[in-house]
């Protein structure tokens, strides 16, 4: 079976791309056109480029402390994460080649902010491409090419349908990272443990107790006119950039998914993980590729 594949954004739930096109490869479909945006860029180019096995390695092997060292922060800049020790991972390991030279025809998708319209890179360095696609608003620096302010692919387009209509392909496979929580599903039971979660602080969250102690503060005097009520004391900074982005687009991609619906649509959870939760690489892929084999089952392929 011949395969258009849209992979779309989400953070490091993404990576559950992996595990989707693990299970692809495992059933010998055949992947011949790409469209991503995001973290979706980035599988999806590191498979075009016929590196997705070496990038999952150092996924799974990367620690809470590598990635903390990855991750420097820009205080000042627009944006937390300068992200060039990112780009010199994906460096390494993708390589400098142009995406009009690789051997599956591959879109990235991403936003600029001046003209307040989506790019579309079908040419040119893949890397730059990937760079301009993760560059998660106020996360990542976003950066200038060719005079376009460039960001994230998913503040317009977080499921790239329009991108993906192909004439040699058999069927469009879209993964979303925005499907319903996993207590939300109907269906079998849900292993829990009855220990309170860990608490053990993200990269992000990490950064921004680092700023919060450097500021100087002032004990705040109480007011007798507060009407809210106190924020949950789990909620971190990780966890508000998370839901604020989430909600932004499962929105756009509901009501872009209604227009171009795919022939299987294979939906992540949307609790499966934070935006920067890539430590938890392995979990990450297992689920993608569970997902994946009960849509495929479903549809017989």
């Amino acid at each position: 079976m011949k395969i258009s594949l849209v992979l779309g954004s989400g953070g490091a739930r993404g990576y559950a791309h992996i595990g989707v096109l693990q299970e692809i490869e495992s059933r010998g479909h055949e992947v011949v056109a790409i469209s991503g945006s995001s973290i979706g860029a980035l599988v999806g180019g590191a498979y075009a480029a016929g590196r997705l096995s070496d990038a999952t390695d150092v996924a799974v092997s990367l620690s809470r402390t590598d990635l903390w060292m990855m991750l420097r922060p820009s205080l000042g800049a627009p944006g937390l994460i300068k992200g060039d020790r990112v780009m010199g991972l994906l460096r390494r390991v993708i390589g400098d080649v142009r995406i009009e030279e690789l051997p599956i025809p591959f879109t990235a998708v991403a936003t600029d902010l001046l003209a307040r319209r989506e790019i579309w890179f079908h040419e040119g360095p893949l890397l730059a491409a990937i760079r301009a696609s993760i560059a998660i608003p106020t996360v990542f620096t976003p950066v200038m090419l060719n005079g376009r302010l460039l960001a994230d692919g998913g503040v317009l387009n977080p499921l790239p349908m329009e991108t993906s209509l192909r004439p040699d392909a058999d069927l469009t496979v879209a993964v979303s990272l925005f499907g319903k929580p996993a207590g939300q599903w109907s269906g079998g039971a849900i292993e829990e443990s009855s220990d309170p979660p860990p608490t053990e602080l993200s990269p992000l969250a990490r950064l921004g107790e680092r700023i919060a102690e450097a500021l100087p503060t002032k004990p705040k005097p109480e007011d007798p006119n507060d009407v809210f009520d106190p924020l949950p004391g789990h909620l971190d900074l990780a966890d508000m950039m998370t839901m604020a982005l989430d909600v932004m687009q499962e929105r756009i991609q509901a009501s872009r998914i209604a227009v171009n619906p795919p022939d299987v649509h294979i939906e992540v959870p949307a609790d499966l993980g934070t935006l920067l939760d890539f430590a938890e690489a392995s979990r990450i892929i297992e689920t993608g590729r569970e997902l994946a084999q009960r849509e495929f089952d479903r549809f017989g392929l």
